[in-house]
């Protein structure tokens, strides 16, 4: 399976790259390796300048010393100086060419490092921003997750390059399979193309290289609408046969008359020859358009083809069985695609010219063009699908792998088979963070589901970390089940339904309340956890009731609770109401946890450290009070402002 590699970087690029299994060295080293980019760009900007004032003074000054060589000593000799200009003007043009291929790959390698670079720092404005559809409201969980939309999960995580590459990995992230051989084949793989990081990142750099315009997605879609159409091979041919023995007459005709051998009969058969090409002009009518759209299109993916089929799988069998359609197929993929490339190329050079209409009217060239193109189409129906495919799954896999490699804490969870045995916990995590904050600001907790049907309670004030705490326990289970690693030291679980009830919003359009989409996101939620499943439900819900007044919020919210334990299940409810910590009392399957937080010099400082047992304080009065509103020093139930 080894193989030499094509279309390698400029060796003025060598320098620059790392080899393939290098290990992560942090943030400093790659901005090392950015300032290195561009102090080699300066050079060779510098290297540009230079070639262009070589062929200003080459091209000038050349003209002047031949027009002075003509005139003093004659044509002949200025003909050789005017060849010698032209050779040295060509030569300094093809090391001016070099240079400025030199500077667009430098260019492209840069803008891969950077965006990198933004990844890690969570630099949200320089993350190309994801293209995936609008959230989905019904969706059990996309939209309390922050799993897509702008400085969301696949925000962060999307290096696709493909729209249906993009399409994989958001798919994976919200339909993931609940299947624990499923999931641990993914983590294999991902595992295995985490230190890959080279290999990403020259497929990246082909595959821009070999587009138009690189920031545009790929649309493999086309591709597969393309063969999908009627071709129509098989009608073109008799035409194109008819159309081109008219065309061969009217040559000899024309050569004849011009003899004098026979008369002037050429015209007339010209006639038949227009007439006939005429009728079937339908059947070209869109042939350039989707000759320029497959050529933009193809030619990207052939680029991409070329590096996979060409590299080295010796070290990665994963990927080698991954992308075996890519280096075993026969004939290889680029070289099918070169040839459907060759024929739009054919197909869209003569597009619309004074040429193009000259040349068919001498032989059928737009019909014969037509007809190879629908043949080639027959030729790659069967294969074209299962490139695009697997190249999607690559794609995605590499985003994974991406995310792993700038997370150098993330770790990859381990699936348990079975969660309904009493001696293991539903999962279990060590140093547990939120993926979407920096770094320098993640705080991680440490966090235990013992048992299916018990419900964890979790107080605390105002901004102390109970949302976030829970978006971080389901951002991190769908990690774990596309087969990613997680922003944990340890996570331990079993495969569980994610269901969550934590950004619930009214419409304005549908005349529905907050309060009564809040119990309709509430109801689905008892149905898909007393649906029957295997795959137990893990539920997070977010301030439960919070659209109605206290009392009929703690007995709606009592009585929900309550129905949650002891199902086929398991499940974290956050809430300010902390009448609704005593239900731990009566209730041996609900356990408390809170976030605290401390006020010192009249300012409010959060820790976000998860806590057993119930909150002790609360701060909404404060936080009033803090900005100014007019708050008493003793609240009307006799508590201080603070407390």
């Amino acid at each position: 399976m080894h193989r030499t590699e094509p279309n390698r970087i400029e060796p003025d690029m060598d320098h620059l790259i790392q080899p393939e299994r290098e290990e992560h060295t942090g943030r400093r080293v790659l901005q090392r390796h950015l300032e290195r980019l561009e102090r080699r760009l300066q050079h060779l900007g510098k290297a540009s300048q230079r070639y262009t004032r070589m062929r200003w003074t080459i091209a000038v000054g050349g003209l002047l010393i031949t027009w002075m060589v003509a005139r003093w000593f004659g044509t002949a000799p200025a003909w050789g100086v005017l060849i010698a200009v032209i050779a040295a003007f060509v030569w300094v043009a093809l090391g001016h060419g070099r240079v400025k291929a030199s500077i667009t790959n430098h260019t492209l390698w840069h803008r891969i490092k950077s965006t990198h670079l933004a990844r890690m720092r969570r630099d949200w404005a320089s993350i190309p921003e994801p293209s995936s559809p609008a959230g989905e409201p019904e969706h059990p969980f996309a939209s309390d997750l922050n799993l897509i939309g702008n400085h969301s999960l696949l925000h962060l995580m999307d290096t696709t390059m493909s729209r249906g590459g993009m399409e994989r990995l958001r798919s994976w992230l919200l339909y993931p399979v609940l299947d624990r051989e499923h999931v641990r084949e993914r983590q294999a793989m991902v595992r295995e193309i985490v230190p890959l990081s080279m290999f990403r990142d020259r497929l990246a750099l082909h595959e821009a290289r070999a587009a138009q315009q690189p920031e545009m997605r790929w649309e493999g879609e086309q591709v597969i609408a393309w063969l999908e159409s009627d071709s129509g091979a098989g009608r073109l041919l008799p035409w194109v046969l008819v159309l081109g023995l008219l065309a061969l007459a009217n040559g000899v005709l024309y050569i004849l008359a011009q003899a004098e051998v026979l008369p002037r009969l050429w015209p007339y058969t010209l006639v038949a020859y227009i007439g006939l090409y005429l009728t079937r002009t339908n059947a070209v009518r869109g042939l350039f358009d989707d000759a320029v759209r497959l050529e933009q299109t193809l030619r990207r993916f052939r680029a991409v083809l070329l590096y996979l089929e060409s590299r080295s799988y010796d070290r990665t069998p994963h990927l080698a069985a991954l992308c075996r359609p890519f280096w075993q197929a026969e004939p290889r993929p680029s070289a099918v695609l070169k040839r459907v490339v060759r024929l739009a190329d054919m197909a869209s050079a003569q597009r619309a010219n004074i040429f193009g209409v000259l040349l068919n009217l001498l032989v059928p060239w737009n019909l014969y063009v037509a007809y190879r193109f629908n043949r080639c189409k027959q030729d790659v129906k069967t294969r074209l699908p299962e490139w695009i495919e697997t190249w999607y799954d690559l794609e995605a896999l590499n985003a994974l792998a991406n995310f792993g490699y700038l997370q150098p804490d993330a770790t990859f969870p381990e699936i348990r088979a079975d969660i309904d045995t009493v001696s293991e916990p539903v999962l279990r995590t060590e140093a547990l963070g939120h993926p979407l904050l920096p770094d320098e600001v993640r705080v991680c907790n440490d966090f235990t589901l013992a048992h299916l049907g018990e419900v964890v309670m979790i107080t605390g004030s105002n901004m102390s970390g109970k949302s976030t705490f829970l978006r971080t326990l389901g951002v991190n289970l769908c990690l774990a089940y596309a087969g990613a690693p997680v922003c944990a030291a340890v996570l331990q679980t079993g495969l569980m339904r994610v269901f969550t009830c934590i950004n619930v919003s009214d419409s304005v359009t549908d005349g529905i309340s907050y309060f009564y989409a809040e119990v309709k996101r509430l109801k689905a939620l008892l149905q898909a956890l007393s649906m029957p499943s295997d795959t137990p439900l893990l539920f997070l819900i977010d301030e439960i009731f919070r659209g109605t007044n206290n009392r009929e919020r703690l007995i709606g919210s009592q009585s929900y609770i309550e129905a949650l334990t002891g199902g086929h299940g398991v499940g974290l409810v956050s809430t300010h109401d902390l009448e609704l910590v005593r239900l731990a009392e009566s209730l041996p399957t609900i356990h408390n946890y809170h976030f605290r937080e401390t006020i010192a010099d009249g300012r409010m400082a959060f820790d976000y450290e998860l806590r057993t047992g119930p909150c002790p304080t609360t701060n909404a009065l404060t936080i009033m009070q803090l900005e100014g509103l007019p708050v008493p020093s003793t609240s009307p139930f006799g508590m201080a402002a603070d407390d």
